[in-house]
Formats: C-alpha cells, structure tokens, sequence
C-alpha cells in the first residue's frame, strides 16, 4: 500500500530539520537582542552603567508605566570617592562575584533569583531600614562585616550568620547593591517603599 504524501517518513524528517534550523536563527536573534538589553550602559537604559554608582539613586511613580522607577539624581559618590567607568566596574565586579562566593542566594534572592529564607536584596540600598541617606554606606559596611551583632530579625529568628567578609568584600558588595538598585526591574519586588532621601523632593 502507497503511503501518502502528508504521511511520508521522508517528508517529516525534512520538516523537522528546516524547523530546528528556522528556531536556531530564532533562537540567536533573541539571545542578541537579550544581551543587548541587559548590558550595563547598553542603549536600552534598563541596566545602568557601573559609574552610575557616583549618583544618587531614588525611585519615583510612572503614572504611564503604572510603576516606580529608578531616577539618576545628583551626585553622590560612593564612600566619598568618585570612580571612573573602569574602576566603578571593578568595585561592582568584586561585590558581584563575593555575594556569589559567599552564597548569598543561599537564603537571599537578587532580581527574584535564589532562595526565600531572607529578603530579596533587589533594592536593599534603598531600604528604609539603614535609617537615613547619611549613615546608610557605613551602617551597611559595619553589618555585613559583622551581622551577628548588627543584624534586625524583625520579629524572627532569622538573622544572618557571620561570612568572615573583609572590609574590602563589604565595600564591593555595597558598591553591587547600589548598582542593582539602578536597573529598571519592572517594578519588581512590588510593594517596595523605599527610604526617604534628598532626590525624592
């Protein structure tokens, strides 16, 4: 019996083939336009260049986007010192690849990503919990250096443990915090209030 032609071996092999090709391309298409959306500094402004961490960074209300998004404001260095380009990449690199070292996602998330066991550290520079604009850099430092004794469980038992992180680590990592408070998430985490500072007037 004569197989027909829809039903052929020989044809659905083809089409599989040029449908694995076809979504190949595809596939390469979206992984540019991705990466071309996530570079730091990159045209589409959703991921901020690292010496982005020289400015002031607040949030205000998108009535069009409905959602809070992040505002570059005036100057404001980190620990009083402002960085090139380069020597931003290198502080933020350093903090990025020490929360990775040190297992932060462990029991953080960063961009959603990680564990639920402590808070998401998305927008922790923005935190009303350091208290005031002014003492934030070094509140942040002193904890990281020594959470044991500077941790806030806020009603539970949870507070983080002590990572021997130096002080060099401490100053990279606030340096990634603050980059990351500077990427345009989508609003996300929602429900965020952050802390009152000089560029939210």
């Amino acid at each position: 019996m004569e197989t027909v032609w829809w039903a052929s071996e020989d044809l659905w092999r083809k089409v599989a083939i040029w449908i694995t090709a076809f979504m190949t391309v595809v596939l390469i298409v979206l992984t540019y336009d991705s990466l071309h959306a996530i570079t730091a500094g990159g045209e589409s402004g959703r991921v901020k260049a690292y010496s982005v961490i020289n400015n002031r960074v607040y949030y205000k209300f998108d009535k069009e986007r409905n959602l809070p998004v992040p505002v570059i404001g005036d100057s404001a260095p980190l620990f009083g010192k402002t960085l090139t380009e380069d020597e931003a990449y290198a502080l933020v690199t350093k903090g990025k690849i020490t929360t990775h070292a040190k297992n932060c996602m462990g029991c953080h998330t960063f961009l959603g990503n990680g564990a639920y066991y402590a808070p998401d550290l998305t927008k922790s520079w923005l935190d009303p919990a350091w208290g005031s604009e002014g003492v934030r850099e070094e509140l942040m430092v002193t904890f990281l250096k020594d959470p044991e004794t500077n941790a806030r469980g806020f009603g539970s038992d949870r507070k983080m443990p002590n990572l021997n992180i130096t002080d060099e680590e401490a100053h990279a990592i606030v340096a990634y915090l603050k980059w990351l408070s500077t990427i345009d998430t989508n609003g996300f985490p929602r429900n965020f209030t952050p802390i009152s500072q000089e560029g939210d007037r």
